[in-house]
């Protein structure tokens, strides 16, 4: 049985982990540690942001899916965006990434939002079809320019 909660501050260092599993950047020096822990809170205390965890029966947190609400300037609307998600590869195929998909569409529907969209990178296939398999749609493409 996996319940899906509300992440707190407590639960920040696992965060960080899942999203290091993830591919997601680690710190290069200890002030960065620092740094990534209060984005994390920042993200948890922000009223148009959400983290939602996947708990296992003994208490690991297992999964987890961030979450920003936006508004955007031709609708009268919240879209949700998911920048994250991740289920720690163990615990793959056992229906946990559906379950936080399904709590992000209650979500979604309980704030009437008019779409949820993700993005997944060009390299994970197997992701793509997960999105695929709940009814997601590839509907654009994304280009990026980095900065640094």
């Amino acid at each position: 049985m996996v319940e899906i909660r509300t992440a707190s501050d407590n639960d920040i260092p696992i965060i960080l982990g899942m999203l290091y599993e993830l591919g997601r950047p680690k710190p290069q020096i200890d002030s960065d540690v620092d740094v990534f822990r209060k984005l994390v809170k920042k993200h948890i205390t922000d009223s148009d942001k959400i983290i939602l965890l996947a708990v296992s029966n003994d208490t690991k947190i297992i999964g987890m899916v961030s979450i920003v609400f936006l508004s955007r300037l031709n609708r009268n609307t919240l879209e949700m965006y998911i920048p994250e998600l991740v289920v720690l590869e163990k615990y793959h195929r056992q229906g946990i990434g559906k379950k936080l998909i399904q709590s992000c569409i209650s979500l979604a529907e309980e704030k009437k939002c008019h779409r949820i969209r993700l993005e997944s990178g060009n390299q994970r296939k197997e992701s793509h079809q997960f999105y695929s398999s709940l009814g997601f749609e590839q509907s654009s493409l994304s280009f990026t320019l980095n900065l640094n």
